[in-house]
C-alpha cells in the first residue's frame, strides 16, 4: 500500500524497518512502532491515512506475536538498550570512517540511519540531551558529506566549522532513499577495518538531501562529543568497587537501570566490544553495591 502524502514524514523510518526485516527484526519492529505513533499525530482522520495506519498496526501485532519470546520486544528496558546500542554502533562506524578521511556512500547511510534510530528511541520516553546532540550531528554530517561527494568536492574530515554561527537543521533529508540499504556487516573493536553494509551500494545522484535555510555546521563543539567510555578503547581493568554498603535500599528504578547497563554490556559483547561491556558492567555493579551511579 502506497504511503499517503500526509504521512511523508515517516517514510525513512519505514524504509529502515524494511531494510532490517531479516537482519534485525527488533530494529524493524521499533521503527514501525515509531512510524505508527508519529503517523497517528500527523493524520489519523483522512480515510487513506487511517487505512494505512490500521494496516501498520496489524503488521506490528503480527510481529509482536512472532517475536514474543524476544526480551527486546517483551521488556521495554531491553528494547531501549537494543536500539540505543545499535544506533551507537552505526554512529561510531560512520564517525570512525569520517575522522579517518574515508568518505563513501555507506558511511553517509550509517550516519543518517543512526539519526533515524535516535528518533525511534522516543517510543521509550523523552530523548536525552546527549541523544539529541548525536542525532543533530549525524544528520548534519550525512548532509555535508553527501553534498560534497555529489559536487565533486573532498569533505573535511572530523568535526569542522565550529566557529560558524549557523545551526544545522533537523533535516528531513528528502530523497535520501537514493542511498541503498546497508546489508549485513559488523563492528569489530572500533578499528578502521569495520564494515557495515555494501560499500558498492549505488547512490542516485538525483536523490539527495535538500537542506533548509541555516544549514551550516552545528555550533556545538563536536571535537569533544561524548561517546560512552570504552566505545573506542580496548578493555580496561575494572575499577575497585566498594563492598555493599549497609542499609542500601534499591528502588525499582535502580533495578531497571542496572538491567539496562547489563543489556548494554551484552549487546557490546555481541560486537566484541570488550571496553564498552566492561564499562557498563562497572556501572551496574556500582549502582547495585552503593545505590548510586
Amino acid at each position: 500500500m502506497a504511503l499517503p502524502a500526509q504521512l511523508k514524514g515517516i517514510q525513512h523510518h519505514l524504509r529502515t524497518a524494511q531494510e532490517h526485516e531479516k537482519r534485525d527484526p527488533v530494529v524493524a519492529y521499533y521503527c514501525r512502532l515509531f512510524a505508527m505513533q508519529t503517523g497517528m499525530k500527523l493524520d489519523s482522520k483522512t480515510p487513506e491515512c487511517r487505512k494505512f495506519l490500521v494496516k501498520l498496526m496489524d503488521q506490528l501485532e503480527s510481529m509482536k506475536k512472532e517475536l514474543g519470546d524476544n526480551d527486546s520486544i517483551s521488556q521495554e528496558v531491553v528494547g531501549n538498550a537494543h536500539i540505543e546500542n545499535y544506533a551507537l554502533k552505526m554512529f561510531l562506524y560512520a564517525d570512525n570512517e569520517d575522522r579517518g578521511g574515508r568518505f563513501h556512500k555507506n558511511m553517509i547511510k550509517s550516519f543518517y540511519t543512526a539519526s533515524l534510530l535516535v528518533d525511534v528511541l522516543s517510543v521509550f520516553g523523552e530523548l536525552s540531551e546527549e541523544n539529541i546532540q548525536h542525532r543533530k550531528y549525524a544528520r548534519w554530517k550525512a548532509t555535508y558529506i553527501h553534498n560534497c561527494l555529489k559536487n565533486g568536492e573532498t569533505p573535511q574530515a572530523g568535526p569542522i566549522g565550529m566557529d560558524q554561527d549557523e545551526e544545522a537543521d533537523e533535516f528531513g533529508a528528502e530523497g535520501f532513499s537514493g542511498l541503498g540499504p546497508a546489508h549485513g556487516g559488523s563492528f569489530r573493536g572500533g578499528g578502521s577495518s569495520q564494515s557495515f553494509g555494501d560499500p558498492d551500494q549505488s547512490l542516485d545522484p538525483g536523490l539527495g538531501f535538500t537542506p533548509g535555510p541555516g544549514s551550516g555546521p552545528p555550533t556545538t563543539n563536536y571535537n569533544n562529543i561524548h561517546i560512552p567510555p570504552g566505545a573506542h578503547a580496548p578493555a580496561n581493568t575494572p575499577a575497585e568497587l566498594p563492598p555493599p554498603a549497609d542499609g542500601v535500599h534499591l528502588s525499582p528504578e535502580d533495578f531497571t537501570k542496572a538491567q539496562k547497563y547489563c543489556k548494554y554490556a551484552g549487546s557490546a559483547l555481541q560486537y566484541e566490544d570488550v571496553g564498552t561491556a566492561v564499562q557498563n558492567l562497572q556501572k551496574a555493579l556500582k549502582l547495585l553495591t552503593t545505590g548510586k551511579e
